[in-house]
C-alpha cells in the first residue's frame, strides 16, 4: 500500500470571495461522467463485507480495503462515495481511515462525495463544514450529503462554502429506503413533501449551477427505488444533479436509476448512480486469497455495472 499522502495546509476558513478552485464542483462532475458514464462507486466499510485478504475487520482493514477500491476505480469511474458512519463506527481510527481514504482518492483524480447526512442548526454545520467540505479540512471532500429537515438555514453554511471553494452539497429528497414513505411521501399543498424540498432549494440550486455546463452542483437524492417520484423531482428541479441510490443489492433496475435523466449536448445524463455492494463486495469477493483475485472480480463487477448503465442511458437517448 502507499503511505497516505500529507493534508494540504490551506486554513479551513472559506472567504466569500475566494474563486473556486479548479471550476465548479457541477462542471466537474459532469466532465467526469461524460468521459467514464454515471457510476458512482460506494466504499461502505460493512464488517461482514471486508475480505479477509485484508485483515480482520477493523479501522486498519476498512483503510487497506478502501484504498485498494479507490485504486482500482482511479480512472475508471467518475466518483466515489464513502460512508462516513460505517468508518465512525471505529472511533478515532475508523476517522483516521476515512480521512485516509478520503485524501487518496482525491490525490487519484477521483471526486469524492462524502456520504454523511449532516444536518443541524447553523453554528453546528459550520464545524461540519470545517471538518469535511472547506479547503484543507481534515477529510475534504468534494460534496457531502446534507439532511434538509431542520430548515434552509441548517443547509446554508454548506452552501456558501460549495459557492466559495467550487464544492457541491447533496440534499435528501426522496431516499431510497422503504421508510422514505414515512414522511418524504407524505402530501402537504397538494404535492408529497419531498417536491415541497425541491421547490425550496431552488435559489441554492441557482447559487451552485456552473457556468459551462449549467449543472448545479446542489444535489438531490433520488432513490432508484422510486423512479415516478424521480421524474417528478426533475421536473421541480430542472437543473439540479442527482445522487441516485439503490441500483444494485436494493433491488433497482438501471433503468429506474436514471428515470430523472435528461438529454444534455453530449448524451443522456443529469447526476451519478450509486452502487455500493454490487461493485465493492459482490459475489466471490469475500472468497478472494490474492489481491489479483481479488481486483478481477470486483473489476468485472465494476464493468458490468458501467455497461448496464450505458445502456439504460442508451435506452433513453
Amino acid at each position: 500500500m502507499t503511505p497516505p499522502h500529507t493534508p494540504p495546509t490551506t486554513s479551513n476558513a472559506v472567504r466569500p470571495d475566494t474563486p473556486p478552485a479548479g471550476g465548479a464542483f457541477a462542471d466537474r462532475l459532469i466532465d467526469a461522467v461524460r468521459a467514464h458514464g454515471p457510476l458512482c462507486v460506494g466504499i461502505d466499510p460493512h464488517p461482514a463485507l471486508i475480505p479477509a485478504l485484508f485483515g480482520n475487520a477493523g479501522p486498519q482493514a476498512a483503510r487497506a480495503w478502501g484504498e485498494a477500491l479507490v485504486r482500482l476505480c482511479a480512472g475508471r469511474v467518475a466518483v466515489v462515495k464513502p460512508q462516513a458512519g460505517l468508518f465512525e463506527r471505529w472511533g478515532s481510527a475508523g476517522l483516521a481511515a476515512l480521512e485516509h481514504v478520503c485524501r487518496t482518492a482525491r490525490s487519484a483524480g477521483l471526486l469524492v462525495l462524502l456520504d454523511a447526512k449532516r444536518g443541524d442548526i447553523g453554528s453546528t454545520a459550520e464545524g461540519y463544514v470545517a471538518g469535511y467540505l472547506a479547503p484543507g479540512a481534515p477529510c475534504e471532500a468534494d460534496a457531502i450529503t446534507v439532511n434538509p429537515y431542520l430548515g434552509l438555514d441548517t443547509i446554508e453554511p454548506f452552501v456558501a462554502a460549495a459557492t466559495s471553494a467550487g464544492k457541491g452539497v447533496a440534499v435528501l429528497a426522496r431516499t431510497s429506503n422503504p421508510g422514505a414513505a414515512d414522511f418524504q411521501a407524505l402530501e402537504a399543498a397538494g404535492e408529497p413533501v419531498h417536491l415541497h424540498v425541491a421547490h425550496a432549494l431552488a435559489p441554492m440550486i441557482e447559487r451552485l449551477r456552473g457556468p459551462r455546463t449549467g449543472w448545479s452542483g446542489l444535489m438531490l437524492v433520488a432513490g432508484a427505488t422510486g423512479p415516478r417520484e424521480a421524474i417528478r423531482l426533475r421536473q421541480a428541479a430542472p437543473k439540479a444533479l442527482f445522487l441516485v441510490p439503490g441500483y444494485g443489492a436494493q433491488g433497482a433496475s438501471a433503468r429506474d436509476a436514471v428515470a430523472g435523466f435528461v438529454a444534455g449536448p453530449e448524451g443522456v445524463e443529469g447526476g451519478v448512480v450509486n452502487a455500493s455492494r454490487a461493485v465493492a463486495s459482490p459475489a466471490g469477493a469475500m472468497d478472494a486469497r490474492t489481491a489479483s483475485q481479488w481486483e478481477a472480480v470486483v473489476a468485472s463487477a465494476l464493468a458490468k455495472a458501467q455497461a448496464e448503465l450505458a445502456a439504460a442511458v442508451g435506452s433513453r437517448a
